[in-house]
């Protein structure tokens, strides 16, 4: 994950600034949304003051990455005023928009505060699998690519990998942590989130239609993104993502995720749609 968040900037100095970033290797050949997002989160702070982080980001999935083939990003400096900036980042791959988001950074400021409580009667992550203990001994590629993820991640609710879940439920809470530790950068820190923000978020969909990511003929992408940093946290430690689909509809599924501290501080709000076409039973 930190390699793919490397980018690399190119001196190009036009009307917008030019990064370069890799991919992360994915046995179905496509490039992880939680990738993109995350390059596209960095490209853009790259162009703003240290001192105003990023705040929020709203982003579409246009195309199927290939993960052979390098990640352009030109960011676009549309707005700095006094307490605000905002940035637009397309990524292209031979010459064509595979993403495009516009995020907002804001001076860290005071004013009014309050936030929602964390769901009460969580398990704590220690009592709970880790997904490597889950999939690492299955054969398919997916489950080997889905054990080795930078990311541990830990299902309250019995995960919906290989199979649908006992109850029709929209709703789940997942602990997270990167493995290993991150630098003290708060942009990786935030870079990270938006990347682990991706990983999950569409599966209380498949929980209420009694799905599995490994249902025959299961066609699921990404479609936008909305993310909000509410206040600073450490992706290297522990975090509650929880997670409920208010709709589904035409082929689509609608997402919200709420991300907490251990101790409950809220950090982060998410709202995705994707496409999620089950093949009809009969």
């Amino acid at each position: 994950m930190l390699a793919a968040l490397g980018l690399v900037d190119t001196g190009a100095r036009t009307i917008e600034d030019i990064f370069t970033g890799p991919s992360q290797w994915n046995p179905n050949g496509r490039v992880f949304g939680g990738q993109v997002l995350a390059q596209s989160v960095v490209a853009a702070s790259r162009t703003v003051a240290r001192d105003r982080p990023i705040h929020s980001t709203h982003g579409y999935f246009l195309r199927a990455g290939d993960v052979e083939v390098p990640i352009t990003f030109a960011v676009d400096r549309i707005h700095d005023g006094r307490s605000f900036s905002t940035r637009r980042t397309q990524a292209y791959q031979r010459g064509v928009p595979i993403f495009s988001m516009i995020a907002s950074f804001q001076t860290v400021d005071d004013g009014l505060d309050h936030q929602a409580a964390m769901p009460e009667g969580l398990p704590d992550p220690e009592s709970l699998p880790d997904e490597r203990e889950l999939l690492g001994a299955l054969p398919h590629p997916m489950a080997r690519f889905w054990s080795a993820r930078p990311f541990d991640l830990r299902h309250v609710e019995a995960p919906v990998y290989v199979g649908p879940a006992e109850s029709r439920s929209a709703q789940q809470a997942v602990w997270l942590r990167a493995r290993g530790r991150l630098p003290e950068d708060p942009v990786v820190h935030r870079a990270a989130l938006a990347y682990a923000s991706d990983y999950t978020i569409l599966e209380p969909v498949l929980r209420r239609h009694g799905a599995a990511w490994s249902t025959p003929g299961l066609r699921a992408a990404s479609l936008d993104h909305a993310m909000w940093w509410h206040r600073p946290a450490r992706v290297d430690e522990w975090l509650v993502y929880v997670q409920d689909s208010p709709s589904a509809t035409g082929g689509r599924g609608l997402s919200h995720g709420r991300i907490f501290t251990r101790e409950g501080v809220l950090v982060a709000s998410v709202a995705q749609e994707g496409m999620l076409r089950v093949p009809a039973e009969g």
